[in-house]
């Protein structure tokens, strides 16, 4: 359900719950909260509690410290939920969703969901306006909601104690379920998304879909690219299906494009898969696997594989173009006669006559493996890192200027393939994605975070806003 273009939310699971704090009577009625729901089945394909908090009391309330806790029954002990922030007066990006388990649980609630902010404050008598929220069950399946404790069929705004709230870790609205009532810790501040950092907003991808036909990759607002056009062969295709997401170690997935060519254009078959425009400045991170030899067929062809960041081209020159790219030719091509890798910085280019504006670093050597790549783009300064190390800095009028998407693709250099007909098959694999929005991560924490996503089953999520 995040095409949806959602401005989402992620999932961490959480399923420690610790004890009820008191506070003073007078602070009892400090916070409420409102709600409403567009979808009032019994069954629906996504929850949708739409929630107002308001605060009642005579003091501001720093959002940090507030979390809201909606309770449901899961439709199975091993069922798992995903959560999205579809819009929020406040910002999705200030808006957190975590799930928890109630033990022991009731008829009506052994899960909830724990709304929580990253920043802002609540003036008295003021209240935070809509916030559009949504979670849904990882396997796309219809969701039973009417045995759910905090669910109602209401179609306006009304108080509803079926929902708690909690400041600091104590209770000061709702009702909660039996067992439901031990509290978040009283700790400055909710659970965000990663932990720790990204406080901006991030976006992570384990890649753990079916197929390309999942749903989920496009409410992750992936696109996998069918159109026709360059780069590569003239006249070549781009089908879905080359996209999979096959088991690569234990019960761990990536993204693996395929492109195939037996030497002619119709022949041909090149792979993308692309995130929308919303990403400029922070840290671009992916764990690649490239190849230096196809996985069926004569070796020799002029191919690329890539991870990289583009602005789109709308004119010659385009003074708002931008692209920042990892390359490697495990063939040579463009006059290298064997393995290179680039990390290239674009301003702009022209295709006819050609004209290229960019400043490239280059490495030739073998890159075949897995390698973890990290793009750096803050204070005027490009930063590319391979394994940790620094490969280049590039700069000045390299820098990019206008919102970009992120990109993997798999193509073969026009003029750059061997003289054979027998039809040869490439591949080149993508096991996670991170992005820190603003922010300048080290490539040994931004593994760390990964680590802390990987361990904690949170395999999706994204908090930056489009820009």
């Amino acid at each position: 359900m995040s095409s949806k273009k959602w401005l989402a939310g992620g999932l961490v699971s959480a399923l420690a719950v610790i004890g009820l704090v008191a506070l003073p009577a007078e602070a009892a009625t400090a916070l409420k909260v409102q709600y409403r729901t567009s979808a009032s089945g019994a069954q629906a394909d996504q929850v949708e509690p739409w929630l107002n908090l308001v605060n009642t009391g005579t003091n501001a309330v720093p959002l940090n410290t507030v979390r809201i806790r909606y309770y449901f029954k899961a439709d199975s002990a091993s069922q798992q939920y995903r959560f999205a922030c579809s819009w929020a007066v406040v910002g999705c990006s200030t808006v957190t969703g975590t799930f928890g388990a109630i033990s022991p649980g009731t008829a009506t609630a052994d899960r909830y969901l724990e709304i929580g902010f990253t920043s802002g404050s609540l003036a008295p008598g003021a209240s935070t306006g809509d916030l559009q929220l949504r979670f849904y069950r990882a396997d796309w399946q219809r969701i039973t909601q009417s045995d759910d404790y905090s669910f109602g069929a209401q179609a306006s705004y009304a108080d509803w104690n079926k929902i708690t709230v909690y400041q600091s870790g104590a209770l000061l609205w709702g009702n909660a379920p039996a067992g439901g009532n031990p509290s978040p810790s009283p700790s400055p501040s909710p659970s965000t998304s990663p932990p720790p950092g990204g406080n901006n907003g991030v976006v992570f991808d384990d890649f753990s879909y079916s197929s390309h036909t999942d749903p989920n990759i496009a409410a992750h607002n992936w696109t996998i690219r069918t159109n026709q056009g360059g780069p590569g062969i003239p006249g070549a295709t781009w089908p879905a299906s080359n996209v999979t997401f096959p088991t690569v170690s234990g019960a761990n997935k990536a993204l693996q494009l395929k492109s195939v060519t037996d030497g002619t254009s119709s022949g041909t078959q090149q792979s993308e898969v692309l995130h929308q425009r919303k990403f400029l400045e922070g840290t671009y991170a992916a764990r690649v696997f490239f190849t230096d030899a196809p996985t069926t067929g004569p070796d020799g062809d002029h191919i690329v594989q890539t991870f990289f960041t583009i602005t789109p081209l709308n004119q010659d020159l385009d003074p708002n173009y931008s692209e920042q790219d990892f390359e490697y030719l495990p063939n040579g091509g463009w006059g290298e006669p064997a393995n290179i890798m680039y990390a290239t910085s674009w301003e702009t280019y022209r295709n006819e006559p050609w004209l290229a504006v960019n400043t490239h670093t280059e490495n030739r050597i073998s890159y075949a493996g897995w390698h973890d790549l990290v793009l750096q783009v803050s204070g005027g300064e490009i930063k590319y890192y391979i394994d940790g190390n620094l490969f280049a800095t590039h700069g000045g009028d390299y820098y990019p200027e206008t919102v970009q998407s992120v990109n993997f693709n798999l193509w073969f250099i026009s003029g750059g393939l061997v003289g054979s007909s027998t039809q040869r098959q490439w591949i080149q694999q993508i096991d996670w994605f991170y992005h820190a929005k603003n922010e300048v991560v080290a490539p040994a924490t931004v593994i760390q975070r990964v680590n802390t996503y990987r361990s904690g089953g949170t395999s999706w999520v994204d908090t930056v806003p489009m820009s």
